[in-house]
């Protein structure tokens, strides 16, 4: 009877200590919290954004016009230079005794003329009285037009003479930086306009180009604005430029637009720009890579942080909640930043809560606790 009562016992302390050990389920996790808010929507001016590099308004090869050895160079190498400032001195020895021929042969073609003209001036007269045929007197006037063609022939060759003369003294056909000499004094050289020697290279400074591709998109997207009259055509109006370069992060050099080529090259689908800026300090070196900003219009457009967009393969994306916490994808049209947030130009709607912080813990058609929050300007 002791044996059974024990054993009960043990029975009722073993389930007891099993009641004991078992524990209620655990509550379910809440939906993580991610933070929300609209798009910020703002009228802007935009300016989209290209690469390019500045070239020279003019630039020019120096070549001789008369062949001759070098005698004189002028420039230092790598100096700016005046337009008409003397560059090179050709030996001008025998150019100078070819002025001085031509001065003889024009005055010997003058005394030729003198004496026909007074052989024509004798026998006009004795023409009436048939002293002088009428043949002779033709070809005493026959010999008075040759003198003078003979004398227009040698003031030509003369002016020939005196500028090949000029053109020993090789000058600066532009202002600007100069280039290294090519060939040093006492080099022998060919002039002409064929097979000419090259001297040096003169680049222009003030003003210069910065010349840059744009996109079809973004030429047609300019072309549809001007159509309707909400951003003048680069083609018809200096729109204005900002450029940074590499060394700067603020667009200081402002300039504008002076041309649009007039087709889209079809290998690389975008079409050729270029703007003109003033370069009184000489800073801007054709060359220079810069990155511009072009004045693109002002639209109503949505902002959103940039820290806010995530990438879907090739597209971009943000992440957007419901009214029941639910979470979705919208795909998104980008344009540049604008005070600090990026320009959404299709994939959005005003009224959208997208997450703006927690974004690593938001996935598609799960559900979040949305926190509230704002889009602000980020002031500079």
């Amino acid at each position: 009877m002791k044996r059974v009562i024990v054993l009960g016992a043990l029975l009722v302390g073993s389930f007891a200590l099993a009641g004991c050990d078992s524990k209620p389920p655990a509550a379910a996790a809440p939906p993580p919290p991610v933070t929300v808010a609209r798009p910020l929507q703002k009228t802007i001016t935009e300016w989209d954004e290209y690469t390019g590099r500045f070239t020279a308004v003019a630039t020019v090869e120096v070549r001789a016009r008369v062949s001759g050895f070098i005698e004189t160079i002028h420039f230092k190498d790598g100096q700016i230079v005046k337009q008409g400032d003397l560059l090179f001195t050709i030996d001008q020895r025998p150019y100078k005794l070819a002025v001085e021929q031509s001065q003889a042969d024009l005055e010997r073609a003058r005394a030729k003329l003198e004496l026909a003209t007074l052989d024509v001036q004798r026998a006009t007269p004795l023409v009436a009285s048939q002293v002088v045929t009428g043949r002779e007197f033709d070809t005493r006037k026959s010999t008075q037009r040759d003198a003078a063609a003979g004398v227009n022939s040698s003031e030509a060759a003369l002016k020939q003479a005196q500028l090949n003369l000029e053109w020993t003294e090789v000058r600066a056909p532009i202002g600007g930086r100069i280039s290294d000499r090519r060939v040093d004094a006492g080099n022998l050289i060919s002039g002409g306009e064929t097979g000419a020697t090259l001297l040096t290279l003169i680049v222009s400074l003030d003003p210069i180009y910065f010349v840059f591709d744009g996109s079809e998109a973004d030429f047609l997207r300019y072309q549809r604005l001007a159509a309707v009259g909400f951003r003048p055509s680069s083609r018809d109006v200096n729109n204005p430029v900002a450029v940074k370069l590499a060394d700067e992060n603020d667009f200081t050099h402002t300039g504008r637009m002076d041309f649009v080529d007039n087709t889209v090259n079809v290998k690389t689908g975008t079409i050729r720009g270029r703007a003109i800026f003033d370069n009184k300090d000489g800073l801007l070196t054709p060359g220079f890579f810069g990155r511009m900003r072009l004045f693109g219009g002002e639209s109503n457009v949505l902002l959103v942080p940039d820290s806010a967009i995530a990438s879907d393969q090739s597209n971009r994306i943000v992440f957007a909640v419901g009214s029941d916490g639910t979470v979705s994808v919208k795909r998104v049209e980008l344009g540049p930043i604008v005070e600090g947030l990026r320009v959404v130009r299709a994939g959005l709607a005003p009224s959208d809560r997208i997450v703006i912080d927690g974004l690593q813990r938001a996935r598609p058609g799960q559900k979040v606790t949305p926190e509230e929050g704002k889009i602000e300007p980020i002031a500079r």
